[in-house]
C-alpha cells in the first residue's frame, strides 16, 4: 500500500533536533525512510540524541542558526553526504522571559536572533539550494516547515520577544511561499500550543497547570510524538498542493475565548 507520507530517499534538515519536538520529528523522519540532518547548538543534547539515532542516514551538525555562515555550511554538508536537501524544519528556538517594562535589550535580541533571524537564514540557505535544483529541472525540489506558536497569533504574557519572533515567522513563511511557488518549493508553518518540552516546564508546573489547561478545549497538554506527524505530512507528497499556510496544533486554544 502506498504511503503518501513516505520520505524515502529524501534528506530533511531539522534544527533544534536535540530534544523535545525536534527530537520527535527527527525520529519520525527516520521511521518514514528519510535521511536526517540534525542541527543543534547544544553539543551535549546533540551527542546524546545522535547516539540514539546513529546510522548511515543520520548526520549531526553542531552550531548556531543565527550564524549565516553556519547555515550555509549545514546545507553544504548535507548535500555533500546525501546528495541534496529536500526538506527543512525550522524548529530551533529559545526563550528569555520578562515583562515588557523589564525586558533588557540582550533578552530581546537573543530571542530575535535565534527564533526569527535564524529561521530566515536557514530558509534562505536551503531555499537557494532548492532553487538551483529547480532550475536544473527537478519538478519537486522540496518543502520547508517553519515552527511558529500560538504566541505569534495572540501574544504571551512575559514573552514579548518570543511573541514578536513567532509572529514574524508567519510573514517569513507566507513570503517564502509566494516568492518560491514558481520553483515548486512549498513553505508552510505550524504553530504549537503547549507541548511537553523543557521550554514549557514553567507553565506546566503545579502553580500554572490549572490555568494552562483551562485555555485548551481538549483539556490536556500535547506530547512531542503526537505533534510531529503534521510536520512530516507537510514535508511529504501528501501535502503537495499545500503552501503558505499556518497550521495550529494547540488543542483548540486559539479558538477558545
Amino acid at each position: 500500500m502506498h504511503n503518501p507520507m513516505n520520505l524515502s530517499g529524501r534528506t530533511i534538515v531539522v534544527t533544534g533536533a536535540g530534544q523535545g519536538i525536534g527530537k520527535a520529528i527527527s525520529e519520525l523522519v527516520l521511521n518514514l525512510g528519510g535521511n536526517l540532518v540534525m542541527v543543534e547548538r547544544n553539543p551535549q543534547t546533540l551527542s546524546e540524541t545522535a547516539a540514539t539515532l546513529a546510522g548511515d542516514r543520520t548526520l549531526p551538525v553542531q552550531g548556531d542558526v543565527s550564524d549565516e555562515a553556519f547555515c550555509v555550511k549545514v546545507v553544504d554538508d548535507a548535500a555533500g553526504k546525501f546528495g541534496a536537501v529536500h526538506g527543512l524544519v525550522n524548529n530551533a528556538g529559545i526563550t528569555r522571559p520578562a515583562m515588557i517594562e523589564k525586558m533588557t535589550l540582550p533578552q530581546w535580541q537573543a530571542v530575535i536572533d535565534v527564533n526569527l533571524t535564524g529561521v530566515h537564514l536557514m530558509q534562505q540557505a536551503v531555499g537557494r539550494h532548492m532553487i538551483a535544483r529547480s532550475k536544473a529541472g527537478e519538478a519537486t525540489p522540496g518543502a520547508i516547515v517553519n515552527i511558529s506558536s500560538t504566541a505569534g497569533k495572540r501574544g504571551s504574557i512575559g514573552q514579548v520577544n518570543y511573541s514578536a519572533a513567532k509572529a514574524g515567522v508567519l510573514g517569513i513563511t507566507m513570503t517564502g511561499a509566494l516568492e518560491w511557488a514558481r520553483y515548486g518549493i512549498r513553505v508552510n508553518s505550524v504553530g504549537f500550543g503547549t507541548v511537553e518540552t523543557p521550554m514549557t516546564e514553567t507553565i506546566r508546573s503545579e502553580r500554572f497547570r490549572e490555568r494552562t489547561l483551562a485555555r485548551i478545549p481538549l483539556g490536556r497538554i500535547a506530547t512531542p510524538a503526537e505533534v510531529a506527524p503534521l510536520i512530516c505530512f507537510l514535508l511529504s507528497d501528501g501535502a503537495s498542493f499545500v503552501t503558505g499556510q499556518n497550521w495550529l496544533e494547540d488543542g483548540g486554544a486559539v479558538t477558545h475565548v
